[in-house]
């Protein structure tokens, strides 16, 4: 007897050569979506799992309950933070081309999903971060320079060498160091979310990983502990259609949101536009007041595009449409809220260019004294420095290593 069975494997809706095809993409009008209370029930959060939260509307106009009624200070401070971003990616990665970085990963067109997290939390709240998280430590008003002299791994590099570039750590911070293995950073993030809840501490914790690495177990092993245990954590899916060449359906996409994958678990999933400043900011301050109320844990969908490659390594011609960053039609997370500003009589497009420039400038100052403290190809770092940190004193065995390998470097 012959059984009528197929299988299902997900293609992307266009290829190199073919159009861009963004009509797979649930989407929603700004200021739609409902805003309950942060106490609210699963079952009252629902819908917004499978909707779309958005604020500034096509228009820049702001919209919706989820309009967080930013300060314009703030949201000055916010545009600054993501052009400071995306000018200090660019000039990384033409570093990186010219051989002065081994390697590099830009977040380019994801700026708001850091940014506007970063601003809607406590500085005490510990952050798990992605390697396409960048804003989270601009966004803490940490110097450009640091990121890149740890990109360069010179004297001044806060991880020694011992890391790949875009690999940073902050303890001041309170930033996590990253790990290249996408969704180790979820469990990690509830386990300090629970100890500091058993601490009794106000301290919530907010971890990213991207929508391809939903398909680990470690993704599932997060959820299931954040939720029996009610741990004080964000877990963010930044969805931004890629993983490092795989269409985001191969992850589970196609059939359903990410977002909705929270209620299974009896987590609220939330599904945001991932380039609109102010929806972020608002559904991460909602998450947030959750969690510090006892409420448990939140699942966001930040429902954005990757603009540029997986990395300096890959090649995204190869994959998808040239034109396809153009066509997502959740626009620019920078455009978008210079449109707003403007909008809103807070800003003019004489004021931003001034500005790009300011920051293009700074940028390009900060490099020059990020370098003048050593390069990988030109300056390395003293090898010797391996034999240290491995423990909090050298051991004698290290002491024997490190006396061999001096003879041996002559």
């Amino acid at each position: 007897m012959n059984a009528n069975l197929s299988l299902h494997v997900p293609q992307p809706p266009a290829r190199p050569g073919e159009p861009a095809d963004f009509s797979y993409l649930k989407l929603a009008p700004a200021g739609a979506a409902p805003r309950p209370l942060p106490t609210a029930s699963i079952g009252e959060t629902i819908d917004l799992a499978v909707s779309l939260i958005r604020v500034i509307d096509d228009e820049g106009q702001a919209l919706g309950a989820w309009d967080p009624h930013l300060e314009t200070v703030q949201l000055h401070k916010a545009l600054r933070y993501m052009l400071v971003t995306r000018a200090m990616d660019d000039r990384v990665r033409r570093a990186q081309r010219g051989g002065q970085v081994s390697f590099y990963m830009q977040s380019m067109g994801e700026e708001a999903v850091s940014v506007a997290a970063a601003m809607a939390l406590r500085p005490g709240d510990m952050l798990f971060p992605t390697y396409r998280n960048q804003g989270l430590h601009i966004a803490r008003d940490r110097n450009p320079i640091d990121l890149m002299c740890q990109c360069l791994s010179n004297s001044h590099d806060m991880c020694k060498g011992r890391q790949m570039p875009v690999m940073y750590h902050w303890r001041e911070g309170n930033i996590f160091s990253i790990s290249g293995n996408l969704a180790t950073q979820l469990p990690q993030a509830v386990g300090w979310a629970m100890a500091s809840a058993i601490k009794r501490e106000p301290h919530i914790a907010c971890a990213w990983t991207g929508e391809g690495s939903t398909a680990e177990a470690d993704f599932h092993h997060a959820l299931t502990f954040a939720s029996v245990y009610r741990a004080p954590v964000i877990l963010n899916v930044v969805n931004n259609q890629w993983a490092i060449s795989t269409f985001q359906g191969v992850a589970g996409g196609e059939h359903q949101t990410f977002a909705a994958r929270g209620p299974g678990f009896g987590i609220p999933g939330l599904r945001v536009d991932g380039n609109d400043v102010l929806a972020v900011y608002a559904v991460t301050q909602w998450a947030a007041e959750r969690a510090r109320g006892g409420g448990g844990p939140t699942l966001i969908e930040l429902v954005t595009y990757r603009a540029g490659p997986h990395s300096t390594s890959d090649d995204p011609s190869r994959y998808r449409p040239k034109d396809e960053w153009r066509a997502f039609p959740l626009g620019d997370p920078i455009v978008r809220l210079k449109n707003h500003l403007i909008w809103s009589g807070a800003w003019s497009a004489e004021r931003h260019e001034a500005l790009v420039k300011e920051i293009d400038n700074q940028i390009a100052e900060t490099w020059k004294l990020a370098v003048s403290y050593g390069t990988l190809p030109e300056s390395p770092l003293d090898p010797l420095t391996m034999f240290d940190d491995v423990f909090k004193e050298r051991t004698p065995h290290l002491e024997r290593q490190r006396e061999q390998f001096m003879k041996l470097k002559g």
